[in-house]
């Protein structure tokens, strides 16, 4: 009997269907490989590696062709972008749910920004000629690229006008619940002092801030180690761009990669 079953977010699946994805999440490890239809997985997989990083690694460097496209598992790569004055901005950051490389495909062959892991973990990487070859190809594959990255746009254009018309606290509570939707658990791995390179401001004022959401319960840190305890009340300090860069992603992106 084809039963239907409840899956994550209350959406109904047959049995059947529930089986493949289940498959193809333990198969291709990274949810947005993971909704590829088999053949065009296929013309992937013969050359996908595994690879283990560690924070601080650089994918892709600024002005430079990249020479593999990284589907991250279990690591996080941030996309940042670096002043002549030396000062940082993060642009977007990337998960389970996406890929890193969008360059090698858009005809540009690379960006101002650079990719660099922000926690260490496993990525899947494919050369960036092989990955080339099969979104000329057309199909799902591409369809299915194109709109992760107009998702990927859409988070850097929200991140930015943030960043010029929101409070610290908003822009922090943003972060930390974003991070946190990446992480596997509540803690998120990150200094305050690499929070600040992340949202382009000092240190001091993430400490500031930072302590407002610890006295008020919402977070606990403790030697680079951030706790969330309270999602509601972090998902009330923050801005409106946390829940627009959501719902825009779960509009563009099957509900199995959306996150």
């Amino acid at each position: 009997m084809n039963q239907a079953i409840t899956a994550a977010g209350g959406r109904r699946l047959t049995r059947n269907k529930a089986f493949v994805l289940q498959r193809r999440a333990d198969d291709r490890k990274n949810g947005l490989l993971a909704c590829l239809p088999d053949e065009d997985f296929d013309m992937l997989k013969s050359y996908l590696e595994v690879v283990e990083l560690p924070q601080g690694k650089v994918l892709c460097n600024s002005g430079i062709c990249p020479t593999h496209v990284y589907f991250p598992v279990t690591a996080v790569v941030s996309h940042i972008y670096i002043a002549d004055t030396g000062a940082t901005l993060e642009l977007a950051t990337v998960g389970c749910d996406g890929m890193v490389g969008i360059s090698v495909f858009m005809g540009g062959d690379s960006t101002l920004s650079l990719a660099v892991v922000q926690r260490g973990g496993t990525l899947l990487r494919v050369p960036a000629r092989e990955l080339q070859v099969a979104f000329e190809k057309g199909g799902a594959l591409q369809h299915l690229f194109l709109r992760f990255t107009q998702s990927l746009l859409n988070q850097m254009t929200q991140v930015a006008a943030c960043n010029r018309h929101h409070s610290l606290y908003q822009q922090l509570c943003r972060w930390l619940l974003s991070n946190a939707d990446l992480s596997p658990g509540s803690d998120i791995l990150q200094s305050q002092e690499a929070i600040a390179h992340a949202l382009g401001v000092r240190r001091e004022g993430v400490t500031a801030e930072a302590g407002r959401l610890r006295d008020d319960n919402a977070i606990c840190y403790d030697r680079g180690r951030i706790t969330v305890l309270d999602r509601v009340k972090l998902e009330t300090g923050t801005c409106e761009c946390y829940a627009r860069v959501r719902k825009e992603t779960a509009r563009l992106l099957p509900r199995e990669v959306a996150m």
